[in-house]
């Protein structure tokens, strides 16, 4: 397994976060799977029987409200542990992670995640580390959605995937996960519309480049100026 690396270098993620004699205890403990695009992960609602820690690919986590409406509110890639709350809470899963494309994950019995925990107990800084990232991550959303309008939401979101999950392009730029229009219109609240005309208005200012689910970033702090544009 290897951390999924940005143009800063390697990522900091749960995996990249344990010692080699914790990564291997834990190898031990799991079984490795591998997932098609669309396979879930886990469901909400669920029981939260295992914990999951990505090896390759990325995984979109979805809230469904009681319409049946699902809303993409993260996007997690290599390295990073997923189901860690209902682990601590005992509460069943809070979310549904679906593979975006083809990956494979190490899955960890809840118990046996558990027994390794109490062998590594270091490895809770890293667990407490996830928890406190993911909330700013949640704390940083809510804010932009009172701060600028549609098309600066998606820029300041493209800019944090670019961060947290893309990866270096051969051409140059920094390649984001496989997410559709509908998709990322979902992580920040607006149209597929919406989304269709920022692209288009990147594309023709040279910010990214796009074709079907594949986008790169080429422009980082253009696109930051952009954003500042939106802002009420």
């Amino acid at each position: 397994m290897t951390p999924a690396e940005t143009v800063k270098g390697p990522r900091e993620t749960f995996w990249s976060g344990l010692d080699l004699a914790a990564r291997e205890t834990l190898a031990r403990g799991g079984r490795s799977r591998r997932y098609r695009k669309g396979d879930h992960l886990c469901l909400q609602g669920e029981p939260s029987e295992q914990v999951i820690i990505l090896e390759r690919g990325w995984t979109k986590v979805c809230v469904g409200d009681s319409e049946g409406r699902e809303r993409v509110i993260a996007v997690r890639g290599p390295g990073e542990l997923l189901g860690e709350t209902g682990l601590i809470t005992d509460s069943p899963r809070m979310a549904t992670v679906t593979a975006l494309h083809a990956l494979s994950a190490l899955v960890v019995p809840r118990q046996r995640f558990r027994a390794f925990l109490s062998d590594h107990p270091d490895a809770w800084k890293t667990v407490y580390k996830i928890l406190s990232l993911r909330l700013t991550e949640s704390d940083e959303r809510i804010l932009s959605l009172g701060s600028h309008v549609g098309a600066g939401r998606l820029a300041l979101f493209v800019l944090r995937l670019a961060e947290q999950s893309g990866l270096p392009d051969p051409e140059g730029g920094i390649v984001l996960p496989p997410l559709s229009q509908t998709e990322l219109g979902s992580c920040v609240d607006v149209s597929r519309e919406t989304v269709a005309r920022a692209m288009r208005a990147w594309r023709e200012q040279d910010l990214i480049r796009n074709s079907w689910r594949r986008t790169v970033l080429l422009d980082p702090e253009g696109l930051r100026r952009h954003a500042k544009q939106f802002m009420i």
